[in-house]
């Protein structure tokens, strides 16, 4: 059984506008999920939908085997979700604010559990410090120590380190990793698509409210991505020589380095007949190098493909 089961879920607002379209998504326990999509593509919607916040208008998901509409309370127990926005009670110390959110899902009180997600955040020297003199990194570590407060098994990140600063990045990235380790499973969305390429175990693509895909992250790069070669000559060639026009080739503004594109699941990637072509036209080469596809890459030339159905965009 998936921890996290969606199944043709839409969400239509008043008016008609189709903020997820048929949504069908498995998630394993355990696993790191990065949900990729450009502004407006339905990421937030689809998280709101998993957690009750929003009830989808047809299809239907389940958290840990709980229906989120006719099992809240049980789903919503084993969720820990980290908002986009920053909405904390401004004078209230740091460590009832965290406290109480424990409470909020009937759990007892557990000062050592606190304690040690305050550290882990690097935020116990601040926990009688009223939340309003916080700066904005440490309310962003306020909402996740909320967020883990009540030991969820899911756990959602919304866009958790977007605008913050690269020390609580990088703190965020290794709690991630030790929660992976004692099995819970996180749904990450980030625009930050070299965090998802770090961590994540499978890359969800969304947009205009459809998953576009979902794949492993090595082998959709090994799938989709391309090499390029880049290769620099001795000399500059004013134009590039007729017989090397089967290749494609990409000319530098200094006319001394030719780029050569080739796909890395291609029987033959024609590098050895690029270079022996390069001889034949006198060509020395001085220097050769060659880099892959990103998944930002990857990612740009799927939402581009995706045909304009429709021209609203989703939360």
């Amino acid at each position: 059984m998936a921890m996290v089961d969606i199944r043709d879920a839409r969400k239509t607002y008043d008016g008609g506008f189709e903020a997820l379209r048929g949504v069908t998504l498995r998630i394993e326990e355990g696993e790191i999920l990065a949900l990729l999509g450009p502004n407006g593509a339905g990421k937030t919607t689809l998280i709101s939908a998993i957690c009750g916040i929003t009830q989808p208008t047809s299809g239907t998901i389940t958290v840990g085997g709980h229906d989120v509409i006719s099992d809240y309370r049980a789903a919503r127990r084993l969720i820990g979700l980290v908002p986009q926005e920053i909405n904390l009670e401004p004078f209230e110390k740091v460590f009832n604010t965290v406290s109480f959110s424990r409470g909020l899902f009937g759990l007892p009180k557990n000062d050592a559990l606190i304690e040690q997600i305050l550290r882990k955040l690097s935020l116990w020297d601040k926990k009688d410090t009223k939340v309003m003199a916080l700066s904005g990194g440490m309310k962003r570590r306020v909402l996740i120590a909320k967020a883990l407060s009540h030991e969820p098994r899911v756990l959602f990140l919304d866009e958790p380190t977007a605008g913050v600063d690269v020390e609580l990045r990088r703190d965020m990235w290794q709690i991630v990793e030790e929660l992976r380790r004692d099995g819970v499973t996180i749904i990450l969305t980030t625009h930050y698509i070299e965090e998802a390429e770090a961590i994540a175990d499978r890359v969800g693509v969304i947009n205009k409210g459809q998953i576009l895909l979902v794949e492993e992250k090595t082998s959709l790069m090994t799938r989709m991505g391309k090499k390029e070669l880049t290769v620099e000559l001795d000399d500059p060639v004013d134009s590039i020589p007729a017989s090397l026009a089967a290749f494609n080739l990409a000319q530098s503004e200094d006319r001394k380095t030719l780029t050569y594109a080739y796909d890395t699941g291609a029987e033959r990637t024609g590098i050895a007949r690029l270079m022996s072509a390069l001889s034949e036209e006198g060509l020395v080469v001085r220097d050769v190098s060659t880099a892959q596809n990103s998944l930002e890459d990857i990612f740009v030339g799927l939402v581009a493909e995706q045909p304009d159905q429709q021209k609203d965009t989703a939360a």
